[in-house]
C-alpha cells in the first residue's frame, strides 16, 4: 500500500492560508482584520505575504500560528497593464531563531526579468534564506508551462487562487499545468490560496496540513507534501493498494482520478443517490503518479497531492 502523506498517522489536519495581503502592501484589510477573519473561519495558521515586505509578526489577539513570509515578483518583457507577463513567488520560512535569513519588515525591489529563466536567481536567494517557495497564479501571470517548468526548487504551485478566480475567472484549476510538471517526473505539490486583497476574497481556498501546530512542523509537512488543497470538500484518505487507487471524502458530486493523458472515468452518484463519499479506480501502472479531485454539489473542489508510483521523480 502507498498512502498519501496527508493521511499517514491520522490526526486533525490543520487549516491554513499561504497567500494573504493586508494594508502593509495593497490589501484592503489591516493585518488585525485579516487575521481575525481567518480565526473566525476556523484557520489554524496564516502567512501574511505582502508584496516584497517580509513579515514574522502576529497582529491583534487572533489565536493563530503565523508563518513568516512575503510575495516577490518580477516582470518580463512586454509586461504592463492590462497585459500581464510576470513571475510571482510566495516565500515562506521558519522563525528567525530557526534560521530564517530575512528580517521583520525587510523590503525588496520588484525585479525586471529579461527571460523566464532569470527567476531562478531569485529562487536561489529565497532558498538560501531557508524559505520554501510557491509558484503563483500562472494564468493571471500569462505564463504557459514552458515559461516556468525550468525553475527549480518550488515545493508547490497554485491550483486555485481566489482573487484571480473571483476577479478574472482564471487560476480556477491549474491541474493540467500541474500534470505537465508531474509527468516530467518533477516533485511539486498543489496548493489552494486566496491571494486576498479585498476582504471578500479571503477564506475561500486553503490547505489542510498533517502537522503539529507550530511553524517548523507545518513547514516540514508542506515540504513533504503532507497536505491537501481545498475550496470546500474534505478528503479523509487517499491510497493505492494492489494497483487500485482509493479516495474517501465528504459528500461529493464527482470524484475523478487524474494523470496527464489518462482518461480515468469519473465517479458520480448512483441512480437514486445524491452523493458519493468514496471512489476507486484501477491505476494505469505505466504512469508515474496518480492524484484525485473531489467536486461537491456547489462546484467547489478539493485536490489531493499525488501518490508517486515510481522512484524516478526528482525535485
Amino acid at each position: 500500500m502507498k498512502r498519501q502523506a496527508a493521511f499517514i498517522d491520522s490526526r486533525k489536519l490543520l487549516k491554513g492560508a499561504l497567500h494573504c495581503h493586508t494594508t502593509r502592501s495593497d490589501g484592503r484589510g489591516t493585518p488585525e482584520e485579516v487575521l481575525r477573519k481567518h480565526a473566525e473561519h476556523g484557520y489554524d495558521f496564516v502567512a501574511l505575504t505582502d508584496h516584497r515586505y517580509y513579515n514574522f509578526a502576529n497582529y491583534g489577539d487572533a489565536p493563530l500560528t503565523i508563518i513568516p513570509g512575503m510575495e516577490m515578483d518580477g516582470n518580463m518583457p512586454g509586461a504592463g497593464w492590462p497585459y500581464v507577463h510576470c513571475h510571482h513567488i510566495v516565500s515562506i520560512g521558519p522563525e528567525k531563531a530557526q534560521g530564517n535569513g530575512f528580517e521583520q519588515d525587510q523590503r525588496f525591489e520588484s525585479l525586471r526579468l529579461s527571460k523566464p529563466e532569470d527567476t531562478q536567481a531569485l529562487l536561489d536567494k529565497l532558498h538560501a534564506a531557508n524559505n520554501l517557495t510557491i509558484y503563483c497564479h500562472p494564468e493571471w501571470s500569462g505564463t504557459p508551462v514552458r515559461e516556468y517548468e525550468m525553475l527549480e526548487g518550488n515545493f508547490a504551485m497554485e491550483l486555485w487562487n481566489s482573487g484571480c478566480a473571483v476577479e478574472d475567472g482564471v487560476d480556477v484549476d491549474n491541474g493540467h499545468d500541474w500534470d505537465e510538471l508531474l509527468a516530467q517526473g518533477k516533485v511539486i505539490y498543489g496548493v489552494a490560496t486566496d491571494d486576498g486583497h479585498a476582504m471578500s476574497q479571503h477564506c475561500l481556498g486553503w490547505v489542510r496540513v498533517n502537522a503539529e501546530n507550530n511553524v517548523s512542523a507545518i513547514l516540514d509537512a508542506l515540504k513533504n507534501g503532507a497536505f491537501y488543497a481545498s475550496c470546500g470538500p474534505e478528503i479523509y484518505d487517499f491510497y493505492v493498494e494492489n494497483g487500485v487507487a482509493h479516495v474517501k471524502c465528504s459528500p461529493a458530486a464527482v470524484v475523478q482520478f487524474r494523470h496527464l493523458n489518462v482518461p480515468y472515468r469519473m465517479t458520480k452518484p448512483a441512480e437514486g443517490e445524491t452523493a458519493v463519499t468514496e471512489a476507486e479506480i484501477k491505476v494505469n501502472m505505466n504512469t508515474g503518479y496518480i492524484r484525485a479531485v473531489v467536486t461537491d454539489a456547489e462546484g467547489r473542489r478539493a485536490w489531493t497531492n499525488p501518490i508517486f508510483l515510481d522512484a524516478d521523480a526528482e525535485n
